[in-house]
């Protein structure tokens, strides 16, 4: 039996049948300047969004957040969750304005892993989170939820818990499906 997917948007096919589903890979976006990094025109239709970042770096210590909301902006409150970071004995307890990925700790770490989010309650538009970043020395790994309160989810925004962390290095994209 094969699985085929070919390229944003096509639909996988299994032993031949067309099941409808769609892969669809946002364009890329560097990370080396700006303090928000926005991916927006994510269709209603979307059921699970992978987050991927590569060598993401910004040039302070504050956490890297992801931050979802509705095409009237993203939701500042209301996530729940934590991460924790290994070798490190940090436990971060999540700062309610997103969710928290990965710990910088050293504005010279730059991360690379995914963050996944599952739609969870379609009835309250509720998102599942989880992700797994890395670097040299550290693994940070994260899990919580969020309600979006003001519609479906249709944007993504990657940034700092303080909001004025510059981003300096490295790629991150957005699939949904």
């Amino acid at each position: 039996m094969s699985v085929i997917f070919s390229g944003s948007g096509n639909p996988v096919t299994i032993g031949g049948v067309d099941y409808g589903y769609t892969l669809t890979l946002m364009t890329p976006q560097a990370s080396t300047s700006g303090t928000v990094i926005d991916f927006t025109g994510i269709p209603a239709w979307a059921r699970r969004i992978t987050v991927m970042f590569n060598g993401v770096s910004t040039n302070a210590t504050t956490n890297i957040i992801i931050q979802i909301g509705p095409s009237s902006g993203v939701e500042t409150t209301g996530y729940l969750g934590a991460c924790q970071t290994n070798g490190a004995g940090i436990n971060d307890n999540a700062t309610n304005l997103g969710f928290d990925v990965f710990e910088l700790g050293v504005a010279t770490y730059a991360a690379s892993g995914h963050c996944v989010l599952t739609l969870l309650d379609s009835s309250t538009n509720t998102w599942a989170a989880s992700s797994i970043m890395a670097h040299s020395s550290r693994l940070v790994y994260m899990g919580g939820a969020k309600p979006i309160t003001g519609g479906v989810l249709s944007r993504i925004r990657i940034t700092s818990t303080a909001g004025t962390a510059v981003f300096d290095a490295g790629s991150i994209n957005v699939m949904y499906e």
